[in-house]
């Protein structure tokens, strides 16, 4: 299941099981879509691709009508649009959906969570992606929203994304991965009361001056680190300013913020060998350098202002 867009996702989808030996015939693909044209470009680009997908008969409000109301989907992708202020969340405060705390009728990112997370089977997992504002927000009942959310422990792990992944904004962004059940799922090991961050902002190449894409090495990185701390046979370890597996005590000490960067702490420098004090020498030389520079960039300035008739 994915919000279903311009059918992107459901591409990727069927790519990803192809190329790990899957069969096609066993992916069954759901979404909604709210753009009229969006939906119809979707309809085509799965038909182009021979793709069985139940996208609804229509377009359709994912809050106000939800197509899918029974089910309950193993995997879910969802990339919705960011900081939704006008969804219409003063006509669903009674929503069977939020089990875990109303969410603010000024922004949505809270309601596009529990919509996930009342969509996921028993083992389900769903990937959200969500402005970096979700994860330390307390503003109108977000911040108890997250709690309860961790303290259910939903929650599996946090990616921090670099900025400029995207043509529609150029802002930082961070991958939710919740999941159903941590504890006792026979395909992997239990991950009770622990969340996993990884900090992938330095990752990313820019392509133009705008914009930055993550290179299949990037990709393959954040996986096999997801892959190696949730899998029974994983050899994971925590890397300094990169990845931090934390207890559900260390984030209520942090007051369940989950921006990443507070638990993996900043990556360790290489000593490069050359004293403390050698490079203070050193460093003071080049700062006395330049300010000396900057004294005589100002003179000059003010000496050609004065050329003009505005001396100050």
């Amino acid at each position: 299941m994915t919000p279903a867009g311009s059918g992107g996702m459901f591409v990727q989808s069927e790519k990803f099981v192809e190329d790990h030996q899957g069969k096609v015939e066993n992916l069954s693909i759901y979404g909604q879509e709210l753009n009229s044209t969006t939906w119809k470009l979707c309809k085509m680009n799965l038909a182009i691709r021979g793709l069985d997908a139940n996208i609804g008969p229509h377009h359709e409000d994912t809050f106000h009508n939800d197509l899918h109301k029974t089910l309950k989907a193993d995997y879910i992708l969802a990339n919705p649009p960011f900081n939704i202020s006008d969804w219409g969340g003063n006509r669903l405060v009674d929503d069977v959906r939020w089990k875990y705390g109303i969410p603010p009728s000024g922004n949505a990112n809270y309601a596009w969570l529990q919509h996930m997370v009342y969509h996921l089977a028993p083992n389900g997992t769903a990937g959200v992606v969500l402005a970096n504002g979700s994860l330390s927000s307390n503003t109108s009942n977000e911040g108890e929203i997250r709690k309860n959310l961790l303290e259910s422990d939903l929650v599996d792990a946090i990616v921090a994304l670099p900025d400029k992944l995207f043509y529609s904004t150029g802002i930082p962004v961070s991958l939710w991965i919740l999941n159903r059940n941590k504890s006792t799922n026979p395909g992997f090991r239990s991950r009770e009361n622990e969340v996993l961050f990884i900090d992938a902002r330095k990752l990313g190449d820019m392509i133009d001056r705008r914009h930055r894409e993550l290179n299949e090495e990037d990709i393959q990185q954040i996986s096999e680190t997801y892959h190696s701390w949730r899998n029974k046979d994983g050899d994971y370890e925590d890397i300094q300013g990169f990845c931090k597996s934390a207890t559900l005590d260390e984030i209520r000490g942090h007051e369940y913020v989950l921006t990443p960067g507070r638990y993996v702490g900043i990556e360790e420098v290489e000593d490069d060998g050359i004293p403390f004090d050698e490079k203070m020498v050193n460093m003071t030389a080049e700062l006395a350098e330049l300010f000396a520079k900057s004294r005589h960039l100002e003179e000059e300035i003010r000496k050609n202002l004065g050329g003009i008739g505005y001396e100050f």
